[in-house]
């Protein structure tokens, strides 16, 4: 019982947070703006959390986790298949990104600011980067790719998906991003096919 009481004081900050950032911004929110927010006391923040960048932290690496959690299990038949999968996510992820744009801003903008963020910030990008390269790679073994230079490859790859993120957030109802992230995936897959 004490456990989940635990874990849900936790969310409860998490929860906080993320209205505090997107309202007021990282540097404007207090942590006594999130303990009022969350209904708790400072003490039970700084049991769940060293320092309001924790808190930020903890924002970014919980929203990672739901892709990663996404991206398990969209392996279809051949690499070019699995990649136009993935297109099938962009719902999901908008979804949860919806109501945060301010704070994904934020993230940004403190990457610009904190080697600590930066470094958070751009390990995602890294991770996303290789897992494409190692995908595209395996695209080459399997003969459903051409041989080029994975790196670069995954690195289009990436550039799509987070320009695509970025339209979806900043605008939407401009386009059907899921149908969007499909056909210009295809156009890429065409363009590696062998």
């Amino acid at each position: 019982m004490p456990q989940q009481r635990s874990e849900e004081t936790r969310a409860n900050i998490l929860d906080a947070a993320v209205r505090r950032f997107a309202i007021a911004g990282y540097d404007a929110a207090s942590v006594d703006d999130i303990c009022s927010e969350a209904g708790v006391s400072k003490g039970a923040f700084y049991h769940h959390f060293p320092t309001k960048q924790a808190v930020f932290l903890a924002l970014l690496d919980g929203w990672l986790k739901t892709v990663d959690a996404g991206l398990e299990g969209m392996r279809q038949p051949t690499v070019p298949e699995t990649f136009v999968h993935m297109t099938q996510l962009l719902p999901a992820i908008f979804a949860v990104a919806d109501d945060r744009l301010p704070m994904f801003l934020e993230f940004w903008t403190q990457a610009s600011r904190d080697e600590t963020v930066w470094a958070a910030t751009i390990a995602p990008y890294r991770h996303y980067r290789e897992h494409f390269a190692d995908l595209i790679r395996d695209g080459i073994a399997e003969g459903s790719l051409k041989e080029v230079d994975p790196e670069a490859a995954a690195q289009v790859v990436l550039s799509l998906a987070v320009g695509l993120f970025l339209q979806g957030v900043l605008d939407p109802k401009g386009a059907d991003w899921q149908k969007i992230g499909e056909q210009s995936m295809q156009i890429i897959m065409n363009g590696l096919a062998k």
